[in-house]
């Protein structure tokens, strides 16, 4: 079973870390940068994608920590 990867997402006037296809967030905060910084660490623990939203939803960054089905040749 695959970890659900992990967004960041606006609710109201603070930012909610919530985890792809759950209902309910895993964390509310203030800031979007403290709902970035809870969502990463939570992702890099899961080895799971970050997926970081605008205010208006759309989505303004990934961020992959690990499992990368397609990883750069070095």
């Amino acid at each position: 079973m695959t970890m659900p990867n992990q967004h960041v997402v606006p609710r109201g006037n603070r930012w909610a870390v919530k985890g792809e296809g759950n209902s309910c967030a895993t964390a509310l905060t203030n800031t979007k940068r403290e709902a970035i910084n809870r969502a990463r660490k939570i992702s890099r623990n899961q080895g799971t994608e970050l997926v970081i939203h605008n205010r208006n939803g759309q989505i303004s960054q990934k961020d992959s920590h690990g499992h990368d089905p397609f990883p750069p040749k070095g």
